[in-house]
Parts: structure tokens; C-alpha cells; sequence
């Protein structure tokens, strides 16, 4: 693969435990999102002046170890996360910040290598012969679970989009810094979008639940689609941490102690999100937006659309959906979706769906993911044409996201 262009659509960082301390407006900065320690010497998230109820020191612990938890071996793996599992369990009684994993296990000690230090991920690119990094938040994709003030919520986003643009800006185009925006005030987003791409941000992302559960496709929504419309950025979906108040996905009470759970219903939500956008036309009002699905894997698409068209014929009578031709037709148009490197039913799907909707992602380093992404990515591309091959290791994330 060294001869062709490799490009990360989905990696992550670890933002530092006083990035928003640091990035935000003066005036948030008591409220801004910190790693604390209690009186005990424990860690612990704290979001708005308060204890996270939602993530346990135990996952803060964890955000980081792709590769540490993968050294553990399965063994290893299973005692890692049964102490996960208690540690959440306790949280529910008592919010006092167990860690569950020894006085070691912290959110700094278990960072991976260059998910705190820019030249650390260069470096680590270089070991993985990947060409460049499109880059994900952390912490990100867990204060929106939390925080309801609209307006602390643009604050912590805009935070988080100066810091990023900082930490990717002396990597000679390497590291893509994408912004984060909060849909439920377009005017702020779409403010903040004009300045965080003024800024360096090659694209965007949102939730895929809404703060005031409008959803995405809504015309509300319409000033944010036109911004990155107008500034020719892609707009992405990423998974993230659900406001219980605001669950999309998750129906159950009795299952939040489950990791794997979480990921696999978590689709539901990217889907819920998309639907929405072709529900209310949005690609017929922006032709030009290009909208990208994130970390929810890459073979349910082909069936998804086929569903989709399906009943597109059937409902549009009853002027149930706003589009004027099929989804399949603007996913095609429009549309682009990251698949993991352990996938094995994408291949045959460049051809069904197209080889230029494709991109790979390795979700780096988040520990619900297997540190071998390089290997599997191998196997990802296996009998695909050379142009499809090429297309999906990089070219195409090249093309959408108007890299050099």
C-alpha cells in the first residue's frame, strides 16, 4: 500500500485535560469542561462545575488504550472491561469517582502515543506509512451528553475547534482539523463554521441527536447545510455519547453497564440522523452539500438504500418524503461513509453503491476498535478493483475534503 495515497478519514485525538481551561472565552471559563481530582486524590470529568454522572473514571481511563488494552490479549481485555462494568455500577449508587483500575489507571496514563502531541501523531504516520489524518474529538463526543445551555455548548465547541486547528497547524497538511458545531443555534454554527475554516478546519461535524430534538434534516437546520454549501467543506455525522433525556438509540435501562452494547446499536442513531435529511429534501435545497457517516461502519449502506427506495416508491403518493428522486440517487450524488478496516462486504459495494462513496478509518486510539487497523485494512481492499483500491485508501477523502 506505500505506493498509493493513504489517508485517515476518522482518527482521533485526546484533548489535554485543560484544553477548554486554556481555549475558552473568559467568561465560561469557571463552567469550562476539566479533568478534576477529589479529595481523595481521584479522577474525574467534570462538565459545567460538575461531576460527569454519565462517564466513570474507568472509561476516562480507557479513552485513550487501543493499543495498551490490545497488548492485554483477550484475558487481559476481559478483566479490564469486568472492572469497567463494576466501576459503572458503583457509579450509579455512588458518584464518587472509582477508578476500578488501580491508582494508575488515569486519562493521561492512558493515552496513546500521539493522541496529545502533533509531531508524536506525524511520527506515528510516518511509522504507519499514512499519508495524512482527518481528525476527531474525544472528550467531544462526550460533553454534549451533558450540557444544555446552548450557549455553553457553542462556547465548549468553539474551544475545542481553536485548540484543534492549533494542534494540526505546523504539521505540513498531515493533520486535517475539522470543527465541531452545535445544530441547535445555526446562526452560531454557522458563524463559527466561517471562522474556524478562516481558521484552518477542512470540514465540519455534529451530533447525531439534536439539543432541541429537531432533527437534522429540518429547514430550521437550512442556514447551517448553505454555509457549507457556500464554503465547498463537507459536513459530517459522527457517533457520540447520548443525553439520556434526549436518547436517540437507547430504549433499555438495564444494559448501560455494556461497552459493546453502546457501539452496536449505535448505528441507530447515524441512521435516524440521516434519514431525516432525505426526509425533509435537503439535497434537493443544497445540491452542492457533500455530508459525510462516520464510525458506524460501512456495509448496512447497500441494503440501507435499497430499503429506503423501496419505500420511496411507496409513500411518495402521500408526500411522506420531499425528494424528488430516490435516496439512492442523492447518497450517490452527495454522500460519502468510512468503513473499518475489519469490514469484509465492502468490495462488492464500490460497485453496487460506487467505488468514490467509500473512505477507511481507524478510529485511532480508541480502545473499542483493534489495534491491527493496518493489517485489516489490507484485507478491506482485498479483491477490489485497482481504481476502487486506490479510491477508497485515499483518494476520495483527498477529493471531498480538498486536501493537497
Amino acid at each position: 500500500m506505500t505506493r498509493e495515497l493513504v489517508i485517515d478519514a476518522d482518527g482521533h485525538i485526546l484533548e489535554p485535560p485543560d484544553t477548554w481551561v486554556r481555549y475558552i472565552e473568559p467568561k465560561y471559563r469557571e463552567r469550562a469542561l476539566r479533568i478534576a481530582v477529589d479529595d481523595n486524590g481521584r479522577e474525574y470529568l467534570e462538565i459545567d462545575g460538575k461531576p460527569s454522572t454519565l462517564v466513570p473514571p474507568a472509561f476516562l481511563a480507557s479513552l485513550g488504550g487501543m493499543k495498551r488494552l490490545n497488548e492485554l490479549g483477550d484475558e487481559g481485555i476481559r478483566q479490564f472491561n469486568e472492572r469497567r462494568r463494576q466501576s459503572v455500577i458503583r457509579q450509579a449508587s455512588q458518584p464518587a469517582f472509582d477508578r476500578g483500575l488501580g491508582d494508575d489507571a488515569t486519562y493521561l496514563n492512558g493515552a496513546g502515543f500521539g493522541t496529545m502531541d502533533p509531531k508524536e501523531r506525524v511520527e506515528l504516520l510516518d511509522h504507519e506509512k499514512i499519508d495524512k489524518a482527518i481528525l476527531y474529538p474525544t472528550l467531544g463526543l462526550v460533553w454534549g451528553a451533558h450540557v444544555t445551555d446552548i450557549d455553553l455548548a457553542n462556547a465548549y465547541a468553539q474551544a475545542y475547534n481553536r485548540w484543534i486547528a492549533d494542534f494540526c497547524r505546523d504539521s505540513n497538511g498531515r493533520l486535517i482539523p475539522i470543527a465541531h458545531l452545535v445544530l441547535a443555534d445555526p446562526p452560531a454554527a454557522v458563524r463559527e463554521l466561517e471562522r474556524a475554516v478562516k481558521d484552518g478546519c477542512k470540514g465540519a461535524w455534529v451530533y447525531c441527536y439534536t439539543m432541541n430534538r429537531k432533527s437534522h434534516g429540518h429547514p430550521d437546520h437550512d442556514p447551517v447545510f448553505a454555509a457549507a454549501q457556500d464554503l465547498d467543506v463537507p459536513l459530517a455525522l459522527h457517533p457520540s455519547l447520548d443525553n439520556p433525556d434526549l436518547s436517540i438509540h437507547h430504549r433499555f435501562d438495564d444494559v448501560n453497564w455494556s461497552d459493546w452494547y453502546f457501539n452496536a446499536s449505535g448505528v441507530s442513531a447515524v441512521q435516524m440522523a440521516l434519514a431525516s435529511i432525505f426526509a425533509y429534501g435537503v439535497f434537493d435545497r443544497f445540491p452542492r452539500l457533500r455530508l459525510v457517516i462516520l464510525e458506524s461502519s460501512a456495509g448496512w449502506i447497500g441494503s440501507w438504500l435499497d430499503w429506503t427506495d423501496a419505500l420511496y416508491r411507496g409513500t411518495t403518493a402521500g408526500g411522506s418524503v420531499r425528494l424528488r428522486e430516490k435516496p439512492s440517487y442523492y447518497f450517490k450524488r452527495q454522500c460519502f461513509i468510512s468503513a473499518d478496516p475489519f469490514e469484509r462486504c465492502v468490495a462488492p459495494l464500490t460497485k453496487i453503491v460506487g467505488e468514490d462513496k467509500f473512505f477507511w478509518a481507524s478510529d485511532y486510539p480508541h480502545s473499542n476498535h483493534p489495534a491491527s487497523y493496518m493489517e485489516d485494512l489490507k484485507g478491506l481492499v482485498a479483491g477490489m478493483d485497482d481504481s476502487a483500491r486506490r479510491a477508497i485508501l485515499g483518494e476520495n477523502a483527498a477529493r471531498v475534503y480538498k486536501l493537497n
